[in-house]
């Protein structure tokens, strides 16, 4: 069953281009940040996914086991955190932008007692072949390189459920990493970041040298 409150239409919200909540331009990475970017996926990743539904309500939000951990981790490592989401459900009228910015302000909130932070967000809120940016296409994550042009595709990460996170990623030379209920978000993120805590030195940790695709 579908939940939301009912179909709709999202009428002249639907611009061509992505949804992006954010600075207009993302701040550059530390000198000593192991990745420039960390890119990470929603639905499935971060939160339980409504099967056969929408995440269209604060309410709707489950965190996944270890993502206050993983997202804190990740957050400390100097480098912005951006979200990168397909939201089909505002296609198809089930909820708005406002529902959305709900949804992502309860995010913020279940994420920050731990230290965990999301510098971006960016969306694609169209229904299938109707646009360029809804994954597996590769829009969303062209958008955050635009907004961030000091950074390096081969420098960046993406984290994700599903090949169609993961594929236009490597498709722009990206690392990529698959969560699932085998290899949960904070166990990943732990395999990710343990060859830079390890390091005696930032000379060693440069941007994810050493980890291109």
């Amino acid at each position: 069953m579908v939940r939301g409150r009912g179909p709709g239409s999202a009428g002249a919200e639907l611009t061509p281009r992505p949804w992006w909540f954010g600075p207009d331009v993302l701040p550059a990475a530390a000198a000593d940040a192991p990745f420039d970017l960390v890119l990470l996926d929603r639905d499935g990743t971060l939160n339980v996914r409504i099967e056969g539904g929408y995440v269209t309500r604060p309410d709707d939000l489950v965190l996944l086991p270890g993502v206050t951990t993983a997202v804190a981790d990740l957050s400390g490592i100097g480098a912005p955190v951006v979200l990168v989401t397909n939201q089909r459900g505002i296609a198809r009228g089930l909820m708005d932008r406002d529902d959305l910015v709900d949804v992502h302000a309860r995010l913020t909130e279940l994420l920050a007692p731990a230290g965990g932070r999301i510098d971006a967000v960016v969306v694609c809120p169209h229904d299938r072949d109707e646009c360029s940016c809804r994954k597996p296409l590769d829009g969303l994550f062209r958008e955050v390189l635009a907004r961030a042009p000091w950074a390096d595709p081969r420098r960046s990460v993406m984290i994700g459920d599903m090949p169609t996170d993961l594929d236009p990623a490597s498709r722009l030379g990206m690392r990529a990493e698959r969560v699932g209920p085998q290899s949960p978000v904070d166990r990943v993120v732990a395999r990710l970041l343990a060859p830079y805590r390890a390091s005696p030195g930032p000379a060693d940790v440069r941007r994810g040298e050493g980890h291109v695709p």
